[in-house]
């Protein structure tokens, strides 16, 4: 099904300079005749009067119809887009010519453009956003296609669209009939991500990861004599005929987990060239959370979102395919928005965060604020991962009177605050798609095991 949107048709009609030269060439022809007395410039302004009249004698009552409209397919950056301007003649005159033009984000690179399905390719300093010239006959109306690549994540808008048409052999024309905008959502290419560690500390009753307390699952922690309560079908003949007693065998629960993705959106940096060019911080931010969720939501965990600085955005944690979409929509709306207060208490309010929850902090590390959140965090008995999401190769910003060697201080500045965090108990990780948590999940585990001492 498509999205479209339909402007009020406009109906009101001018001449055009046609029309105009038209009659004041007939009627100097027609006044020099009578003040010179020559019938031969009456016989020359005849064809002038009649071809006008005769044009004009089926006058337009209605204005053309304009619609944008775009396919509701889940597109992802990289992946073909198409879109529609339709240009309708509700009118009993044909428009002989109808002029159109719309406007794209610059993230939705056209390709090619044609009416009803002859396409041209176009050059990419051309776009789409030039004039297009077709005919409408009575009662019809013409596409004007748009093909091409979406470059980037995020909601793009397409149009407005105008158009303007003419008629009576081009002797009228109609106003302008402008569209708005419709947006076109594409979404995050999920980066390929694995992790096959198990889970800190597994919170529900069902799931794919083993816990280390015993229950129905798939994971054999030994054999140990039978119980009243055991089912049969855990019994191990074997070892119960060579003991002369009943044993059964023992396994680990299986039980899904929590996981909260904690989105740093006070800061941006670098600059994003789409999805085959350089990542920004919030282009990275936004692909690897769609990849860790879709990860864990494939697993049967629970996952949620949660944005840290002033909007304060949160998704609350549920699991399923219906989760997954709902993620993809949610980050659609992700934005860089600086803050002059700390976020912390409006993020973190009360019973935001369960206790067992695994929560990867997707941050660049810009301001001070996020360091001291994943320090409370930490802090507080959470299982923390931060993963770095400022790009490797990101330039000094020259344009701010930034010099080399500061930036090579602010960037010694900005190691030594990830050492000290590390040594807070959190760590920290860049973000290379797929193994990029398996170490730290493996170490976050292991910590998992040892005593805990909550801040007091």
């Amino acid at each position: 099904m498509a999205s479209r949107h339909e402007p009020e048709p406009a109906t009101g009609w001018a001449p055009t300079w046609a029309l105009g030269r038209a009659v004041l060439l007939t009627g100097l022809l027609v006044i020099a005749a009578v003040i010179f007395g020559r019938i031969d410039l009456v016989v020359l302004a005849t064809p002038f009067a009649v071809g006008t009249a005769y044009a004009l004698h089926r006058r337009p009552t209605a204005g053309p119809q304009l619609e944008i409209g775009t396919g509701d397919a889940h597109l992802v950056e990289g992946g073909p887009m198409a879109a529609t301007v339709v240009v309708g003649n509700p009118d009993t005159v044909p428009y002989h010519v109808a002029v159109v033009r719309t406007r794209m984000s610059p993230w939705l690179r056209v390709e090619q453009v044609g009416f009803g399905g002859a396409g041209v390719d176009v050059a990419r300093s051309e776009g789409a956003d030039r004039p297009f010239v077709t005919s409408v006959p009575t009662g019809t109306a013409v596409d004007l296609e748009l093909s091409g690549t979406a470059l980037r994540w995020g909601r793009h808008p397409i149009g407005p669209a105008g158009a303007r048409v003419a008629t009576a052999d081009g002797l009228l024309v109609s106003r302008a009939v402008i569209t708005d905008p419709v947006r076109l959502r594409v979404y995050p290419r999920t980066e390929p991500f694995e992790a096959v560690e198990a889970m800190p500390r597994a919170a529900g009753l069902v799931g794919a990861h083993h816990s280390r307390r015993p229950g129905e699952g798939g994971e054999l922690a030994g054999v140990r004599v039978f119980a009243p309560g055991d089912r049969l079908r855990r019994i191990d003949w074997r070892v119960s005929l060579r003991a002369r007693q009943l044993h059964v065998a023992a396994t680990l629960s299986d039980r899904d987990a929590e996981v909260v993705v904690l989105l740093d959106v006070l800061a941006e940096a670098g600059r994003s060239g789409g999805v085959n060019g350089p990542a920004s911080v919030l282009d990275t931010t936004v692909r690897a959370a769609a990849a860790i969720g879709e990860h864990y939501l494939h697993r049967g965990d629970r996952v949620a979102m949660l944005e840290y600085g002033p909007a304060a955005r949160r998704l609350r944690p549920a699991t399923g395919r219906r989760q997954y979409l709902t993620v993809l929509e949610w980050l659609l709306d992700v934005h860089a928005e600086s803050s002059p207060h700390e976020p912390y208490d409006q993020v973190f309010g009360p019973q935001v965060l369960s206790s067992d929850a695994l929560v990867v902090v997707l941050t660049p590390l810009l301001d001070e604020r996020s360091a001291q959140m994943l320090a409370r965090l930490a802090r507080g008995g959470r299982f923390v991962v931060a993963v770095d999401t400022l790009p490797a190769d990101l330039p000094p910003p020259k344009d701010r009177g930034w010099a080399e060697v500061a930036y090579r201080l602010w960037r010694l500045d900005r190691d030594t605050m990830i050492g000290q965090l590390r040594e807070h108990g959190v760590p920290v990780v860049r973000w290379a798609g797929a193994g990029s948590l398996d170490q730290v999940l493996r170490d976050v585990a292991r910590l998992a095991t040892a005593p805990r001492v909550g801040a007091r």
